[in-house]
């Protein structure tokens, strides 16, 4: 959801809606923001990327910390071992909590769109690889910003839902949804209307859809794997007719002159013959593959 909304000021050039920055501009990219978010989710699930964001200008209203903690996040993150940067192993160590939604003068606040959040003991662990004392440079009011006024603590918290939702309609809007592969469109569902086929983000069968077996195993992956085999082809046999064309049109070779053209052709031909074998289709699972989306072309 932040990757989409952009609201923490990473540059949104490949998320199209996203709220912050002037890349949310289409005049920046010519592909429309589903393809560029779709690779994006796959690439992140393929190689388990973990998504961590920072606090930017400040944490809660008493709080100014303008980019000081985005430059010192990198720092600490340099001094965790590989491990110790594992999302389930900060989990399961007290390291990261989970933020739960509650009710506030009536009204449900879904704190848990901000996801989990460090510790005290994730302070005084890696922190005290750097400072001296570094529960004075995170204090439980900035790691618990409510502690400084829950109201405002729940109205910046309706204030990101608002943001993810607004973010989330424009997929609607354009009819983009429509090529959202499945996990990213139930995904746009829960931020745009709160639910998805009548469930949220907590729910097991919602969240195993961004685990990397269930894409391997998906057959949105497999008609990506596909699409890529097809472009690939497409791609050699242009190059086959391209040599062949240039041939043709230089009978005397006087053109060619070193270009060694039957062995590029040879080469070629060879090259789309294997990209056509199902041996090729079976070495693209774990790539990227290639979006199917075309309704932007058509």
């Amino acid at each position: 959801m932040e990757f989409i909304s952009s609201l923490t000021g990473k540059s949104p050039a490949t998320t199209g809606f996203g709220s912050e920055g002037a890349l949310t501009k289409g005049p920046f990219n010519a592909l429309w923001p589903v393809v560029d978010v779709n690779n994006a989710l796959v690439s992140m699930i393929l190689t388990g990327y973990a998504g961590f964001t920072t606090s930017a200008v400040c944490i809660g209203p008493n709080v100014r910390v303008d980019h000081d903690v985005s430059l010192l996040v990198p720092e600490i993150w340099c001094r965790m071992r590989v491990s110790e940067r594992d999302p389930a192993y900060l989990i399961e160590h007290g390291l990261l909590e989970k933020i739960e939604d509650f009710e506030s003068e009536g009204g449900r606040v879904l704190a848990s769109r901000l996801g989990y959040r460090i510790t005290s003991l994730f302070v005084d662990r890696f922190l005290g690889r750097i400072f001296e004392t570094p529960g004075a440079v995170f204090t439980e009011e900035m790691l618990r910003p409510e502690l400084q006024d829950m109201a405002l603590f729940a109205e910046g918290v309706d204030a990101i839902v608002s943001s993810q939702r607004r973010v989330a309609e424009g997929y609607f809007e354009d009819g983009s949804i429509e090529g959202a592969c499945p996990p990213l469109k139930a995904l746009l569902h829960i931020m745009a209307c709160g639910s998805y086929e009548g469930k949220g983000i907590d729910d097991p069968g919602f969240r195993s859809m961004f685990t990397r077996e269930s894409l391997l195993a998906s057959d949105w992956y497999r008609e990506r794997l596909a699409v890529k085999q097809a472009r690939d082809v497409a791609l050699w046999k242009r190059h086959v007719n391209s040599i062949e064309a240039f041939q043709s049109s230089d009978s005397d070779g006087a053109a060619a002159g070193g270009m060694n053209l039957v062995s590029r052709l040879s080469a070629a031909r060879t090259q789309l013959e294997h990209v056509g074998s199902s041996a090729y289709l079976e070495e693209l699972a774990g790539t990227i593959g290639a979006d199917p989306f075309h309704a932007q072309i058509n």
